[in-house]
């Protein structure tokens, strides 16, 4: 573990740790997609899914601008949030309940992301690394518009989970 003597050093550091946590995301949304019952939501996680694989891109591309190999580093917050996530979809529940439990599993993910990339996207800039800031801040954005699709997802969602469907 090196010293973290500078915000540079800090900044590398969360790099790091974030192209970890959106490795770790890219073995989750899968099962995710796969557990949701709303087609809508399914589609949702296989979106942010190819999503997700572009963010690697950005932050290999990032890596590169830095001279920085991003790999190496596990995201303990993000390994919290992917076990706590496991362990929901081992539950037994009504397709309603679970497609509210993902949702919101799914956005203690995003808003952890958009608190990481809003960071780090304000250390580029004051780092100098202008064009790094770019490329955080449209991750930024891509993490924020996936947040306002769950949100619009469970208002339905959260609806029908109140008094799932009665089977025969």
């Amino acid at each position: 573990m090196s010293k973290m003597k500078t915000l540079e050093d800090f900044f590398m550091d969360e790099l790091k740790d974030v192209y970890s946590a959106e490795k770790q995301i890219t073995k989750a949304l899968p099962k995710m997609a796969k557990t949701a019952s709303a087609e809508e939501l399914r589609s949702a996680f296989e979106n942010h899914l190819k999503e997700t694989e572009g963010q690697i891109d950005r932050l290999d591309k990032i890596g590169k601008i830095l001279g920085k190999n991003l790999a190496g580093k596990k995201c303990k917050a993000m390994e919290g949030l992917m076990e706590e996530g496991k362990e929901l979809m081992e539950e037994e529940a009504e397709p309603e309940v679970m497609d509210a439990a993902l949702i919101a599993a799914a956005q203690k993910v995003e808003h952890y992301e958009m608190a990481t990339y809003g960071c780090l996207k304000t250390y580029a800039r004051l780092l100098g690394y202008d064009e790094v800031g770019d490329l955080l801040q449209e991750t930024l954005d891509e993490e924020g518009n996936a947040d306002k699709v769950l949100t619009e997802i469970a208002e339905q969602i959260n609806i029908e989970a109140v008094e799932p469907a009665e089977t025969e």
